[in-house]
């Protein structure tokens, strides 16, 4: 390796150790609902999902969320991807792909491994890359670093009866962390 990669990684290494401060006392702030910027989005999403904020849940409950999550995801991906030829905006007039190659996609965007088995622009149409792809990218990112919240308080707190709760911690991922560096991505 020459000298200019050494150096850009010690430089990219260097980014990363000044950012980790900062970054991870944003992300301790939104996970204690210390930030809330955004209540006026978050208490309309908490109403909407019968989830009371104060009312944390122990490993057994979080457990069961994240998989209903997952679960309700992957049926509403698998929907949208067999359900291909009834929705707007699809100009090529795409049909449908097979149950297996569905079943296949949307496991794969909800465990966010993101596997294609398939080009995207000649076998799904613009919605179903839109709403169904990019939404499950998303939501299945904020499941993971939800989760990962729930993990370290579970390992910072070794007496607490509660994780705190998934849905909070979710719609504060989306809200707080994945939107804004989305925005940022997108003006970048």
């Amino acid at each position: 390796m020459t000298f200019a990669g050494w150096l850009e990684i010690a430089l990219f290494l260097a980014i990363l150790t000044a950012l980790t401060p900062l970054v991870g006392g944003y992300m301790a702030r939104v996970f204690t609902g210390e930030l809330t910027t955004l209540g006026f989005v978050e208490r309309p999403v908490y109403r909407l999902l019968g989830v009371r904020p104060e009312q944390g849940q122990d490993w057994k409950a979080y457990g069961r969320s994240v998989l209903l999550c997952s679960l309700l995801g992957f049926g509403l991906l698998y929907l949208v991807l067999r359900t291909q030829t009834l929705h707007p905006f699809n100009p090529q007039d795409l049909s449908s792909p097979t149950w297996d190659l569905s079943l296949n996609t949307a496991a794969s965007f909800v465990s966010n491994t993101n596997w294609q088995f398939y080009a995207g622009e000649t076998t799904l149409s613009n919605f179903s890359q839109m709403f169904g792809l990019a939404v499950q990218n998303f939501v299945s990112a904020a499941v993971g670093i939800a989760v990962l919240a729930a993990f370290i308080r579970g390992l910072a707190s070794r007496s607490a009866r509660t994780l705190g709760n998934f849905y909070v911690d979710l719609t504060r991922v989306l809200l707080y962390i994945l939107l804004p560096l989305a925005v940022a991505g997108a003006c970048s």
